[in-house]
C-alpha cells in the first residue's frame, strides 16, 4: 500500500477554530497529544482566518511541532466577511459553507458550541467532540447544545457534576480529562511583560463581555480613572477578548485618556492576554464573572470582584467564584477597597483551594494526553465498527 493510500485509509480528525483566537489554547494541546501518540490517526487544524493558522503554527514550533496539517475553510469571499468589524467572518454561515467536507471527517474536535449546529447542517457521521474553552460558573454555558456531541470534555467534577445532573450530558458522553490549556502553558515561554517606571503590586482588571453581569458598561471607565489617579498600584487592562472584539469607535476612544499612562497597560486580546501571562504576573484580580478568575487561582491570590447588576448571588453556583473574594456593587473608592482585598486574603485561601481543586482534576499525568486518549478511543471504536 503507498504512503497515499495509508494515509487515506486513516482516520480524520479535525480540530475546528472559527471563533476567537483565544479557544485555540484549549484544544490545540490535544491536537499535538493525538498526533505525537496516535499515529494512527490522521489530525488537521481547519479555521477560518490566516490569523487563527499563524497563531497555531506559533504554538506549534515553540512545542517542538507535531505532524499536523493545517488548512483554511473556504470559501475566500466568505472569510472576509465580517459583521459588525468582528475579527471572525460568521461561524454559522462558515459552517454552513463547509458541512459537507466537515461531513466527511470522523470526528470532529471545538471548543466552542456553536459547532453544534453542524447536526442540524446534515452531518450525522463524524463524531462531534467538545473541549470547553474555560472552567467558569456561569450558568450560560450548561444548555441544550450539548446534547448534539458525541464527546464532551469536563475540566473537573464541578464541570462534569453540572452538565450531567442537568441532562445536558450523558455520563457516558463525558470524560473528565482535566485542563489542556495548563500543559501548553507550562511548555511555552510566555509573552513579554509590560514595563511600567515602578514595580509597584500588579492588578490585571479582566471584565467579561456578558451584557449585563460585564462591569465594563456601567464601571469600566470608572475602573480606569481610578487607578489614573492613584498611583498605589500597577494596573493590566485585558478584559476578555470578545469585549472589544467588533467595538465601536466610541468604545474604544472611552480607552484614549488612559493609552499613555505609564502605569496602565491595555491589551485588547494580544497573545499576552489568552496566554495566562497576566494572569501569572498579577497581584490581584479584578473582575466579574470571566472563567479566566479560575487561571489566576492555579496560585490562591487576592481577588476582587464587580457585581454592576447588583445580583443577588449568595447561593448560586453560577457565582461560585465570588466566594473567593470580596464583591463590591459601587467603584467608590476602588483603589482602597483593591488595598482591603490584600490584607483579607488570608479569609478567602482555603476556599479558594478548595473551588479550584473542584474546578480542575488535575493528576501527574498531562491533561492533554488524557483528552486525547478519550477521543481517540471513541475515533477508533466507531471507525473498527463502520470500516
Amino acid at each position: 500500500m503507498s504512503q497515499a493510500q495509508s494515509d487515506i485509509s486513516r482516520p480524520r480528525v479535525c480540530f475546528l477554530y472559527i471563533a476567537q483566537t483565544h479557544q485555540i489554547l484549549h484544544s490545540l494541546p490535544i491536537a499535538v497529544a493525538l498526533a505525537r501518540g496516535w499515529p494512527g490517526l490522521e489530525v488537521e487544524i481547519a479555521a477560518t482566518t490566516e490569523d487563527h493558522l499563524d497563531y497555531a503554527r506559533q504554538l506549534l514550533d515553540a512545542v517542538g511541532g507535531a505532524p499536523i496539517s493545517l488548512r483554511l475553510l473556504p470559501p475566500a469571499w466568505l472569510r472576509r466577511v465580517r459583521l459588525k468589524e468582528a475579527s471572525t467572518p460568521p461561524k454559522a454561515l462558515m459552517l454552513a459553507a463547509n458541512a459537507l467536507a466537515l461531513g466527511r471527517m470522523d470526528a470532529i474536535v471545538t471548543p466552542e458550541r456553536t459547532t453544534a449546529l453542524l447536526r442540524t447542517l446534515g452531518v450525522k457521521r463524524s463524531l462531534l467532540v467538545y473541549t470547553q474553552h474555560g472552567a467558569g460558573d456561569r450558568g450560560g454555558v450548561f444548555e441544550p447544545r450539548l446534547r448534539q456531541f458525541d464527546l464532551v470534555m469536563a475540566a473537573g467534577p464541578k464541570q462534569r457534576d453540572r452538565m450531567v445532573e442537568g441532562g445536558w450530558v450523558r455520563p457516558e458522553n463525558c470524560a473528565m480529562v482535566g485542563y489542556p490549556k495548563f500543559d501548553i502553558i507550562d511548555a511555552l515561554p510566555g509573552s513579554p511583560l509590560p514595563v511600567f517606571p515602578d514595580t509597584k503590586p500588579l492588578v490585571v482588571y479582566n471584565p467579561h463581555f456578558h451584557a449585563s453581569l460585564g462591569s465594563w458598561p456601567r464601571f469600566g471607565v470608572q475602573v480606569l480613572e481610578q487607578f489614573a489617579a492613584d498611583d498605589r498600584f500597577n494596573l493590566i487592562f485585558a478584559p476578555h477578548i470578545r469585549l472589544f472584539d467588533g467595538a465601536s469607535p466610541a468604545m474604544l476612544a472611552a480607552l484614549d485618556p488612559f493609552r499613555r499612562n505609564p502605569r496602565i497597560h491595555i491589551d485588547l486580546g494580544g497573545p499576552a492576554a489568552i496566554d495566562m501571562t497576566y494572569t501569572r504576573a498579577a497581584d490581584i484580580y479584578l473582575g466579574d464573572v470571566s472563567s479566566q478568575v479560575y487561571e489566576f487561582l492555579r496560585t490562591p491570590k487576592p481577588c476582587l470582584f464587580l457585581n454592576p447588576g447588583e445580583v443577588e448571588w449568595q447561593g448560586d453556583e453560577s457565582f461560585h467564584h465570588w466566594q473567593y473574594g470580596p464583591v463590591l456593587t459601587s467603584v467608590d473608592h476602588l483603589v482602597e477597597a483593591v488595598e482591603a482585598a490584600r490584607r483579607s486574603h488570608g479569609d478567602y485561601v482555603a476556599i479558594q483551594k478548595s473551588g479550584f481543586a473542584e474546578s480542575f482534576d488535575l493528576t501527574a499525568r498531562p491533561s492533554s494526553e488524557r483528552a486525547a486518549e478519550a477521543i481517540a478511543e471513541r475515533v477508533l471504536a466507531r471507525t473498527t465498527r463502520t470500516r
